[in-house]
């Protein structure tokens, strides 16, 4: 029983950590590194809140890095749909 409410006061203070994150961070932080957000609407930043706030540490990281746009992703499927150059 006690395990169980340390780890539910554990979360509790990781989730409201979160959320002092991300109100700071929908409002100033997404335009750093994301520039496509930049010019999301309020709506937009309403439903990216919970996400910030759950991947705080995660977009943290990010936004002190300074990091300038989203990594570009790297699949076999991405892969697969560019044109190949000769050998």
């Amino acid at each position: 029983m006690m395990i169980a409410a340390a780890l539910l006061i554990l979360l509790g203070l990781y989730l409201a950590g979160g959320f002092l994150f991300a109100v700071p961070f929908v409002l100033l932080g997404v335009n750093k590194i994301d520039p496509h957000a930049a010019h999301g609407t309020w709506g937009f930043r309403l439903l990216i809140l919970p996400g910030a706030a759950v991947f705080w540490p995660l977009l943290l990281r990010r936004w002190l890095k300074r990091v300038p746009a989203p990594p570009e992703e790297r699949s076999p499927h991405r892969h697969a749909g560019q044109p190949h150059s000769p050998p």
